[in-house]
């Protein structure tokens, strides 16, 4: 018999059977997920609902805290290191993912309004990380034209060619948000798309947020829609999920419920790094999930095939039609495949 204890959340795919022989493990949603639940846990495996702090893990014996996400904002970090509890995130596995969602979301925009030749959209992409690399190399592969910033590589790297948010502001057609969310220091991303972004927009067709609800302003993004700065936003990244702004998923030519990563071999690929990790901390021997789709995303892309692969507004009549349901439309989404 086992003698480790594992609290999985529910909705995290492709794990069930694992680790099953190296410990007792309970499969959970996340609102169950309390400091009564994880007081005799040794491991927590968690998606970005379950805030993970002295308030959850105080007196527990537990020592590692996996995410099978990118983002580690729902993760005190410091807390953890303070308590010497190991912290391990996916970073980069649904990349391909987020990159299929966001140049599907243009194409539909194009397909709209009649615009055939990408070579007369400027698509800004801020964040050049997993996600906004992989838009970057698709994008100019189509046709586009693209500018970049992220100021942590512009000033690490002596050849990234990044430019400042003002000239995203003035000269980018699309712009997409690919950032971490963080609230302290100089390069802090709340709010970073406020009025005073909005109000130096030029020509935005097109505003998408698919990384975190707080890095765009509500309030800003309805005024731009309204003053004419934006002409339409996608958005998967609310703010307040899964409390959404009404008048913002009204307006939105694209509305998902935070689902622009879910892919199939992305969820592999999130649940394989946290089982590796758990491997390594534990020392145990739990088969590794395993997908042949590249986390660096395919090699060669056609705007025609990221669209054929996905087409976001299915789920945006779907999250209009019943926006109470965003939640379960998350925890339940039908993995789709990523571009081949």
């Amino acid at each position: 018999m086992p003698t480790m204890k594992f609290i999985i959340e529910n909705h995290i795919p492709y794990i069930k059977g694992l680790l099953e022989p190296y410990a007792t493990v309970e499969y959970l949603p996340y609102q169950e997920i309390t400091a009564e639940a994880v007081a005799e846990a040794d491991a927590l495996v968690v998606r970005t609902r379950t805030r993970c702090d002295a308030s959850l893990l105080d007196g527990s014996r537990c020592s590692f805290v996996g995410s099978a996400t990118i983002g580690t904002d729902h993760i005190d970090l410091d807390y953890c290191r303070r308590r010497g509890i190991a912290v391990h995130n996916a970073p980069g596995c649904n990349a391909p993912a987020v990159a299929q969602y966001v140049l599907s979301a243009v194409g539909r925009l194009m397909q709209r309004d009649g615009i055939g030749n990408p070579s007369q959209l400027t698509i800004g992409i801020v964040g050049v990380g997993h996600v906004g690399s992989i838009i970057a190399r698709w994008a100019r592969e189509i046709g586009f034209k693209v500018l970049l910033n992220d100021p942590p590589r512009k000033r690490s790297e002596q050849d990234f060619p990044g430019v400042e948010l003002d000239e995203i502001a003035r000269d980018a057609d699309i712009i997409t948000f690919h950032t971490p969310y963080t609230r302290d220091g100089g390069d802090a991303t709340w709010h970073l798309c406020n009025r005073e972004f909005v109000t130096r927009l030029r020509h935005c067709r097109l505003l998408i947020n698919s990384a975190r609800g707080p890095i765009t302003d509500t309030d800003a993004l309805l005024e731009g829609l309204n003053t004419g700065k934006i002409g339409d936003v996608a958005i998967d990244c609310w703010e307040n999920e899964p409390n959404i702004n009404p008048q913002l998923l009204e307006r939105a030519f694209v509305a998902t419920p935070h689902i622009a990563g879910y892919s199939q071999e992305g969820k592999i690929r999130g649940t394989a790094m946290i089982v590796e990790a758990l491997n390594k901390h534990f020392g145990i021997n739990a088969k590794v999930p395993a997908t042949c789709a590249p986390a660096r995303g395919a090699a060669e892309v056609t705007l025609a095939r990221i669209m054929d692969s996905y087409n976001p507004l299915a789920d945006t009549a779907r999250l209009k039609s019943c926006p109470e349901q965003f939640e379960q439309q998350r925890n339940n989404y039908d993995l789709r495949h990523e571009v081949e």
